[in-house]
Order: structure tokens, then C-alpha cells, then sequence
């Protein structure tokens, strides 16, 4: 059976609504799906109805960057009570910091010379502030346009070269995610349910044997093992992994988009496929 359980939508830094979503799924023949915005449910029940209509089991989900010490990772959690009052106090206080941080570097571009109406920028995002669609918004003005291309001396730039120049840029300064501590992850998580797991371990360097232990000991459930972002040899190390300290196997595509422009591969859904009979214990949290 075709699953996918790290989805993106509108309501954070994906660019299809969460109905749009659900009905892309059903169009690639998944039947059990999960919605994971970063640090918002705003389009959790959306999602529901959605997949209601297209007979996809919906699952519900979060994406958290977490921190432990020095440590930093992503999270994927499942199955909690997403009318939680608390969990939403949690994730306003994430997303009232991270539109902080947004602010803070286009002040700093706007002295560069880029046009931006900061305010008006802003506004659009009532959740998570998209850095992706914050850099459409900058690219969308011609004179903006004009000087990214001067600036990067490249006509046809791409958004990650932007985003490198202006947003990860030491002399501009550096965006960073919004972490949270994962103790206060797992101590909310004793109140609303759930499950905890790590997602694309191989793309962020986080299979290190010591540090999966320690995560697996604090309380989280599971790792992602099939994630397009992993390749062949980190999805078998994380499968080992998996096996040996007892995780729960996940997989999810992280889709944000289709590429569009007649390209031949849209996105990883074109050649990636997660069948949940590749993942042990994945029952645990798709039932």
C-alpha cells in the first residue's frame, strides 16, 4: 500500500492547498497520507475533509526543528490531539519567533537596496513564514529581479542561490529555524499523544549510532527510513539502524511542489514510491 506521511501545504512552505494536496495524492495512488506543516496545524482539518473525499486515511501531523544540546534535527509527530490549547501556545510562541527572525534579515536587505514592503510580506503568512515563498515575493518585483541578477551575476538564478546569498549570507546574516528543545517536545507530548520521529536522518548527518540511542532512550518512536533525500546506502543504514534499537520505520516524500515548465521529472513522486510493507512497525502509526 502507497503511503506518504511528510506532506507540505500552503499553511507553511508547500504551494498547494491542503484539499490541492490531498487531491495530488489520490492522483499518485496514495491511500493513507500525512499533512506536516512546519510548526502549524492551521490546515490539519482541511486535510481531513480533503482526504475524506478522496478516501485517503488522513494522519495527523507536525514538522519541528528540535534541538537536543548541540544537536540539531528535524522531527515528524503523529497522531496527537491537535485541539490541544497548549499545543497551540507552543506553536504560536515557535511561529511569533520565527516571523521575528524573517523580519530581522529583510530590514538588512532592504538597506541593501531590495524593494520590500516588509509588513505586506509578512501578512500573507498567519503560520509558518515560508522562506521559499518569502523569496517569490522579493523576486515578483522588477527591480528586484534587476539587481538579484547584478548582484549573483547569473540571469537565470535559481531560489536556493538566492536564498544562499541573502538569507544564509554571514555578512547579511543568518536565518535560523526556530528550535525547540526536545524535552519540551516530549513533555507536551505526554499531554496530547502521539508519535515522535526523526525525519531524514541521512540528509542531516544524524545516523550516528550514540546519538540515535540517546534519542530512542529519551522517548522518540521511530526514524525516517525512505525519503527521497536519502541515498540507496543511507536508506539501508537507516533500515539497520532501525532494526537494531527497535524504531519504528517511516517514510515520506516532503513534497512542496511540481516544477513545472514541461520538465520530465516534477518532483520525487515521479520515481519514488514508500510501500508500507517496507516499513516495520509503520502500523503503530498509520493503524
Amino acid at each position: 500500500m502507497l503511503i506518504d506521511l511528510q506532506l507540505h501545504s500552503t499553511y507553511s512552505d508547500g504551494y498547494l492547498t491542503p484539499r490541492e494536496l490531498a487531491k495530488f495524492a489520490d492522483g499518485k495512488k496514495i491511500k493513507i497520507a500525512s499533512l506536516t506543516d512546519h510548526n502549524t496545524v492551521g490546515g490539519a482539518e482541511e486535510f481531513r475533509r480533503a482526504c475524506k473525499e478522496f478516501k485517503i486515511k488522513p494522519i495527523t501531523g507536525v514538522e519541528l526543528y528540535a534541538k537536543l544540546k548541540s544537536k540539531r534535527f528535524n522531527l515528524l509527530w503523529y497522531n496527537f490531539d491537535d485541539k490541544n490549547p497548549e499545543l497551540h501556545a507552543f506553536l504560536r510562541n515557535i511561529q511569533t519567533r520565527r516571523r521575528a527572525q524573517v523580519r530581522r534579515i529583510l530590514k538588512k536587505l532592504v538597506g541593501l537596496g531590495l524593494k520590500i514592503k516588509i509588513n505586506k510580506v509578512l501578512d500573507k503568512y498567519n503560520h509558518y513564514v515560508p522562506l521559499n515563498r518569502v523569496v517569490d515575493d522579493i523576486w515578483s518585483v522588477s527591480a528586484n529581479r534587476a539587481k538579484i541578477k547584478r548582484d549573483l551575476k547569473n540571469k537565470r538564478p535559481r531560489e536556493e542561490e538566492i536564498v544562499g546569498a541573502y538569507f544564509y549570507n554571514k555578512k547579511i546574516g543568518r536565518l535560523h529555524e526556530t528550535r525547540v528543545d526536545i524535552k519540551r517536545v516530549l513533555e507536551l507530548r505526554k499531554k496530547i499523544g502521539g508519535q515522535l520521529v526523526l525525519n531524514h536522518p541521512g540528509r542531516d548527518n544524524r545516523l550516528e549510532r550514540n546519538f540515535l540511542m540517546t534519542i530512542k532512550k529519551l522517548g522518540i518512536d521511530g526514524i525516517e527510513v525512505l525519503s527521497p533525500h536519502h541515498s540507496i546506502g543511507a536508506v539501508m543504514y537507516a533500515q539497520f539502524m532501525a532494526e537494531e534499537i527497535g524504531f519504528i520505520m517511516s517514510g515520506g516524500s516532503d513534497f512542496h511542489l511540481e516544477e513545472g515548465e514541461n520538465r520530465p521529472v516534477q518532483s520525487s513522486l515521479e520515481y519514488f514510491k514508500i510501500d508500507s510493507k517496507h516499513l516495520k512497525g509503520i502500523k503503530k502509526i498509520i493503524g
